[in-house]
């Protein structure tokens, strides 16, 4: 059985989970309590010795990073729908990985949670980021359904979350066409699992 170390509002999280429900697989999540420190725990601390979540275990076969999970699942399960074989096509679809874990988190995430109360942070600066990643997603999504190789991909995966929810973060997507018909395409797919809500703010 499929086990993944989860958070329920966490975003990296849910692309784990979305990843999941998109191949069709049964599994258990296993709920970790960050508040209550049981990252810290030596029991999850065999499973990553990092402490962080996501972590998924395939019977005994430990990944963790969203990005990685992602790549593994698709990789063992997608059938070649999800993870392209070439290497052109792995390596624009790493592109985007890369862009997921840098300026979409820098960008989407990070100014979301700063303005939900859940970290501190220079908010502007991450606005700003924000923006320009919004504008080249945009750029790509006018003129492409998909952002790699005309169909969906783990690329889809790793970047629809925090876009999505950028506009919890101040970042509207009212003038972005090509991001909003790209999300409704997301959001259309067999097995697609919704969004989860966010945190409640900070006082």
């Amino acid at each position: 059985m499929i086990k993944l170390y989860d958070i329920e509002r966490s975003g990296n999280c849910y692309k784990a989970r979305l990843m999941l429900s998109l191949l069709g697989l049964n599994y258990e999540k296993v709920p970790v309590d960050l508040g209550a420190g049981e990252q810290k725990q030596p029991d999850f601390l065999e499973v990553n010795p990092l402490g962080s979540i996501p972590v998924l275990d395939d019977n005994g076969v430990l990944i963790r990073d969203s990005a990685a999970i992602l790549v593994y699942l698709a990789s063992k399960y997608g059938q070649g729908k999800w993870y392209p074989k070439s290497p052109k096509g792995m390596g624009k679809v790493q592109q985007w990985l890369a862009v997921s874990s840098n300026e979409v988190f820098h960008g989407l995430a990070i100014p979301r949670a700063i303005k939900l109360g859940i970290r501190q942070g220079d908010y502007e600066a991450g606005k700003a980021t924000g923006e320009k990643v919004l504008k080249l997603l945009d750029q790509r999504l006018s003129a492409e359904e998909w952002l790699v190789a005309g169909k969906p991909s783990v690329a889809d995966v790793v970047v629809y979350p925090y876009v999505a929810m950028a506009p919890q973060g101040g970042l509207p997507l009212d003038s972005y066409l090509g991001i909003r018909k790209w999300i409704r395409r997301v959001e259309g797919l067999e097995g697609f699992t919704a969004l989860p809500p966010p945190p409640p703010k900070k006082a």
